[in-house]
């Protein structure tokens, strides 16, 4: 390599340096211009549901948390919600039963940014006759970056995370684009 190219290389790679220590160290509030973040209080609020044949492992499941649970604002669907309250004996949100709109009624409050975390008991074996709801219901938790579980090992996994009893700035990705498309 010879002393001219060396030197551009070198300084290519301090430009480079400079602007990801100058990214690194900027104010959160440039940073936060950058990249939409919402953020998770260290008091969630958690939206439960569960099919039919999963309402009993939700229930055993939230009961054996139950003690981390109540640091929690509970929502759940219909019958599901009824369970919870009665085991838990606190109060729980409850929404309409998920084939009535239930499910959709807890996408949208994914959408508006109020539920932070959705655990979903769903049974994979059993096609149920709301099935598309529950794909976009999904589907909004993933689009809009909220952690969820859909069986009891992914939901202690995020119960038992330390982020999830702390304030968390979670990223929200960027859909203007997608909103200004031309149709």
């Amino acid at each position: 390599m010879t002393q001219e190219a060396f030197c551009f290389e070198y300084e290519k790679t301090a430009a480079i340096k400079d602007a990801v220590f100058s990214l690194l160290f900027s104010s959160s509030t440039e940073i936060r211009e950058m990249v939409k973040i919402r953020k998770l209080n260290s008091r969630k609020t958690i939206a439960l549901v569960a099919h039919d044949n999963k309402k009993k492992d939700l229930i055993e499941w939230a009961e054996y948390n139950r003690a981390a649970l109540l640091r929690h604002e509970l929502m759940a669907t219909g019958t599901t919600g009824k369970m919870l309250e009665d085991k838990l004996d606190r109060p729980v949100r409850k929404l309409l039963s998920g084939p009535l709109g239930g499910d959709q009624q807890i996408g949208a409050l994914i959408a508006e940014g109020s539920v932070d975390v959705l655990v979903f008991f769903w049974d994979p074996m059993e096609a149920q006759p709301h099935d598309p709801d529950i794909k976009a219901l999904l589907r909004v938790a993933v689009t809009w970056n909220i952690p969820f579980a859909c069986d009891r090992a992914t939901a202690d996994f995020i119960l038992t995370s330390p982020l999830f009893h702390e304030d968390y700035e979670c990223q929200i990705p960027d859909y203007s684009e997608y909103v200004k498309r031309k149709i």
